[in-house]
């Protein structure tokens, strides 16, 4: 009986450390400046620990910056200047201070995970999200009202990792129900990703089927990643290719015969 009870107080001990760890503050060094894209900002984020020749960073910019507070373009036209940008999430505030040099805000991270989101992820499944997911998802804007709306579709293998690519493509119920609606079976989360990111449409979908056409899932990615738009399907029906599969469209998308 001592026996058990020391194991229950060292996995108690041990998951208290975990959860401490993984909602451990983050440290780093930032830069804000410009984007490639007129009028955004852009912001780098690179580990202290981080070799000059590796390429540990990461970058976000553009609509990201709608939430930060503290830094606009023209503030960075103020050289010398001492700023702080601020983004307050759910999963956790950002601050990037440091001081303006010829347009770009350079200085030192802090991002402050948030005990509260950690624990509403943990009551819908996700025990463990780490530090650098959270930043991720306060940048991105995964929020627990978001993830339980995607639960409530039923949609099976949501993951700590592929929640930042379900935000970033906008798979959201919507969409997922505008796939459904069509008859087909509810994808998994990484299937519904990959028809996301390839732009498969519902009002296409249904333009392809008053064609004649029946696609399956995979055959709907295929369609997009060559290109097998129901224009092109018109078109080949005129030069009198009727009847043709979804594999013979795509073939002749691969290998340029409809020149």
């Amino acid at each position: 009986m001592k026996s058990n009870a020391r194991f229950a107080t060292f996995a108690m001990v041990l998951v208290a450390a975990i959860s401490l760890h993984a909602a451990a503050p983050l440290r780093a060094r930032c830069t804000i400046g410009p984007s490639e894209t007129a009028g955004r900002l852009r912001l780098s984020i690179e580990d202290g620990d981080c070799k000059p020749e590796q390429h540990c960073g990461s970058n976000f910019s553009n609509d990201s910056f709608s939430q930060f507070k503290g830094v606009s373009l023209s503030d960075l036209s103020h050289d010398g200047a001492q700023l702080t940008a601020t983004l307050t999430a759910e999963a956790g505030t950002f601050t990037c201070s440091g001081l303006v040099h010829e347009g770009v805000l350079t200085g030192s991270s802090l991002f402050i995970p948030d005990e509260a989101f950690v624990d509403r992820m943990k009551q819908m499944g996700f025990p463990s999200v780490d530090s650098e997911k959270l930043q991720a998802y306060a940048f991105i804007g995964v929020e627990s009202g978001y993830v339980r709306s995607l639960q409530q579709t039923g949609i099976k293998g949501i993951t700590v990792d592929n929640l930042i690519a379900l935000r970033i493509f906008r798979v959201d119920p919507t969409y997922i129900h505008s796939i459904i609606s069509l008859g087909y079976e509810l994808p998994d989360a990484d299937r519904l990703i990959g028809l996301r990111v390839q732009g498969v449409d519902a009002a296409e979908v249904r333009e392809i089927r008053l064609l004649g056409y029946q696609p399956s899932l995979d055959e709907l990615l295929q369609i997009r990643i060559f290109h097998v738009t129901p224009d092109f399907i018109r078109r080949m029906e005129a030069r009198g290719l009727k009847n043709l599969t979804i594999a013979k469209l795509v073939q002749i998308r691969i290998f340029n015969l409809a020149d």
